[in-house]
């Protein structure tokens, strides 16, 4: 059993980003002027978007998979088996590229097909199982057992986390150098629940005045009724068009480690989400996929914060 505590430390963390690939790291952060202009306050941008898999997720798959190999769960011969809507998958596959690991994603046949496409570019093998991400997630447990493969599950292992903080700790490192204001709030989208963790747990001892806030599509609520009830609650249905954060299974670990660490938890519409997409596609000249509107999508949904709120532009594989 991994101690999440240990895992999630500053110093865990500092050492974590020291190890991970250096395309993923130093994404874009700067203040907004037309997102400042329509929120009125301040408003911080983090893209994550400018790198190999287009995501965050490379991150914390790198730092997972690396000690899951340090350790001897995988190699050559012991494959690494996930599922995934596609961003977690494509940071899988290109972990376990560069080590020579198989990578073995589970999809739902409804999965986006250019994420699909890019996870086979990457060297994985995609098996396409059930009508969603959790009937994918059941596919890739049964698979696992009998193969005898190593089982990595997004939002479970908290050193995936550990790797997502590592963006946080780039903006506090800015903040203190002068280069960023220091934000009151962060909006993050949550799908598992390993960026929000990750970021909470490296802001809540070094940004101690930044409220972490979540943000969820209506129609996939889970971990958002799971932290308000403190007890994970799964959903019949996670029926969102954006993808990286539509679950309807609860990842109990992930809902542990949000107690204490997410100040509150924002469920968003769908009108919210494609109204959200299309300003930040515009106002930041890139593509935003659904899941990465969701940071805006919520500012515009809570009380206006009295200073800078930080935004995380998590992916654009639309």
């Amino acid at each position: 059993m991994i101690d999440a505590q240990d895992a999630l430390s500053l110093e865990r963390i500092r050492r974590a980003r020291a190890r991970i690939a250096p395309v993923f790291l130093d994404s874009p952060q700067y203040v907004h002027e037309g997102l400042s202009a329509r929120a009125g306050i301040p408003v911080i941008v983090k893209v994550e978007t400018v790198n190999p898999i287009r995501s965050f997720k490379g991150r914390g798959t790198w730092v997972a998979l690396h000690a899951l190999a340090e350790e001897g769960r995988v190699g050559p011969d012991r494959a690494v088996v996930v599922a995934s809507a596609g961003n977690f998958g494509q940071g899988v596959a290109y972990a376990a590229r560069a080590l020579g690991v198989p990578a073995v994603v589970f999809t739902s046949r409804h999965a986006n097909r250019a994420k699909i496409a890019r996870m086979r570019a990457l060297g994985a093998t995609v098996i396409e199982s059930g009508e969603d991400f959790d009937d994918a997630r059941a596919g890739s447990e049964a698979y696992a057992a009998e193969h005898g493969a190593e089982l990595l599950v997004d939002g479970d292992d908290p050193r995936i986390a550990t790797g997502a903080a590592t963006l946080a700790l780039e903006v506090t490192d800015a903040v203190q150098a002068g280069f960023l204001p220091a934000p009151v709030a962060v909006l993050v989208p949550v799908g598992n629940g390993s960026l929000i963790n990750g970021v909470a747990s490296w802001l809540r001892e070094m940004a101690p005045g930044c409220r972490v806030i979540g943000v969820q599509a209506e129609a996939a609520p889970a971990m958002t009724l799971s932290w308000r009830a403190g007890r994970p609650i799964d959903t019949p249905s996670a029926a969102t068009y954006a993808d990286g954060i539509a679950s309807r299974v609860a990842i109990p670990a992930a809902v542990a480690l949000m107690a204490g660490r997410v100040d509150d938890m924002v469920l968003v519409s769908e009108e919210r989400l494609r109204a959200a997409q299309a300003i930040l596609t515009d106002e930041l000249g890139i593509t935003v996929e659904g899941a990465a509107a969701a940071a805006w999508a919520g500012l515009e949904a809570i009380p206006r914060p009295d200073g800078p709120a930080l935004l995380i532009i998590t992916g654009s594989n639309t």
